[in-house]
């Protein structure tokens, strides 16, 4: 009787269909943020209301990306060691990383507040030398010697410049006081950095070791339901630079895509397609039993309740299962060449929407309408807008890497 022969996957390699998961993801997160501002569609093409319970698939978009963020970890720390890098470069490494994306996020939910007269600058210049900033500090440069690498780092230094002018000026109005920024307004960004060095610092700790990140996924959902019974609410006023795990809910998602990353891409929990099919399936219907038995705390993203963690966890699961099959088994991935740039150039394609919304005011200038299905069309190619912009950035050689 022949038995399936294991699936092995080399360290160097590129897993398809993760880029092509992680790819996905962003077009439709432009898209979905974009729609929001379309009227008149069906209830499920919007987030659920907040102070109702529910799921839609636009409540699913982020768990995906926080999911395929933790895919990612085991591959790219595997990575760095087989470069020769030391355990504390590693850890250095993540620290950056998260803070940097903390960071990125900051700059952009406090430029949606900036007062202008306060500021002394208009809402587009200081937003578009927000961006130009980032884009000049993060852009991943390529490496070199002699005067080339000197103007990288001029062009580096001058965009953290840019920056730090930028937030000395930097002005917002509450309620007729002047302010300066809101250290906790860090968004989706601010959340995947958080949620990326709590699920590192468990991976590290625990070595990998499937077991123990299993039963981390259990504490820290544990923890999640804790906080919505209101038994620990003093975690909320702990800095989350001290306690970055907060309570819980972003960071299991992300360790349940590191989990089923070790499935998947390794050998030691199943080594074939079937048995790692098997163990996923396991894998997806256990987190939405739990997220079925853990109703009573809600169903809603506002909030990142229990089951909403879980069940989108679960349908990320499924997902990937399919994505991998279709992708990395079967070969059938050109049919994705066209989200190429999206998925390995994420952060650029992401604030593209942001930057664009800062030059335009935030409308669209009468593109096609606001209201109903015309809508829907408009943002379909604003999303290919974005994709084409992006994918002309990437072939310039601007990538933004933290």
């Amino acid at each position: 009787m022949k038995t399936a022969e294991p699936l092995i996957f080399k360290k160097s390699s590129r897993i398809l269909s993760i880029d092509i998961f992680r790819g996905l993801t962003i077009l439709v997160m432009v898209f979905v943020n974009d729609v929001a501002g379309v009227e008149g569609l069906p209830w499920w093409t919007y987030h659920i209301p907040p102070g109702e319970q529910g799921l839609t698939y636009v409540d699913v978009v982020f768990p995906a990306f926080l999911f395929i963020v933790g895919m990612a970890i085991p591959l790219a720390i595997d990575k760095r060691k087989s470069k020769g890098d030391s355990m504390f470069r590693i850890l250095w490494h993540i620290i950056v990383r998260s803070l940097s994306l903390v960071a990125i996020g900051l700059l952009i939910m406090n430029g949606r507040d900036m007062d202008p007269q306060a500021t002394g600058i208009s809402y587009t210049a200081w937003n578009v030398l927000m961006f130009i900033g980032v884009m000049l500090l993060w852009n991943l440069y390529p490496a070199t010697t002699g005067n080339r690498a000197l103007l990288y780092r001029i062009l580096k230094w001058s965009g953290l410049g840019l920056l730090i002018i930028l937030l000395a000026i930097y002005r917002r109005e509450v309620n007729g006081e002047i302010l300066w920024i809101d250290s906790t307004n860090w968004s989706i960004l601010g959340g995947i950095g958080w949620a990326y060095l709590s699920v590192c610092i468990l991976f590290l700790v625990f070595r990998g070791k499937f077991i123990a990140l299993v039963l981390s996924l259990v504490f820290l959902v544990a923890l999640n339901v804790a906080s919505k019974a209101g038994l620990i609410n003093f975690l909320q006023d702990i800095p989350r630079f001290i306690w970055p795990f907060g309570t819980g809910s972003l960071a299991s998602i992300t360790l349940a895509g590191l989990l089923l990353s070790q499935i998947f891409l390794g050998n030691k929990i199943a080594q074939n397609m079937t048995q790692k099919g098997t163990f996923g399936f396991i894998m997806a219907l256990v987190l939405f039993l739990a997220g079925w038995m853990l109703m009573p705390f809600g169903l809603a993203k506002i909030g990142s309740t229990p089951s909403y963690t879980l069940i989108s966890a679960s349908i990320c699961v499924i997902i990937f299962i399919m994505m991998f099959w279709v992708v990395d088994i079967k070969g059938f991935s050109g049919w994705a060449s066209f989200i190429k740039p999206a998925g390995s150039n994420p952060l650029l394609t992401y604030i593209l929407p942001d930057i664009y919304y800062a030059i335009m005011g935030l409308s669209h200038s009468g593109l096609i309408g606001d209201e109903g299905w015309p809508g829907v069309l408009r943002s379909f190619i604003f999303t290919l807008f974005i994709l084409g912009i992006a994918t002309v950035m990437t072939r310039m050689k601007i990538r933004l890497q933290l």
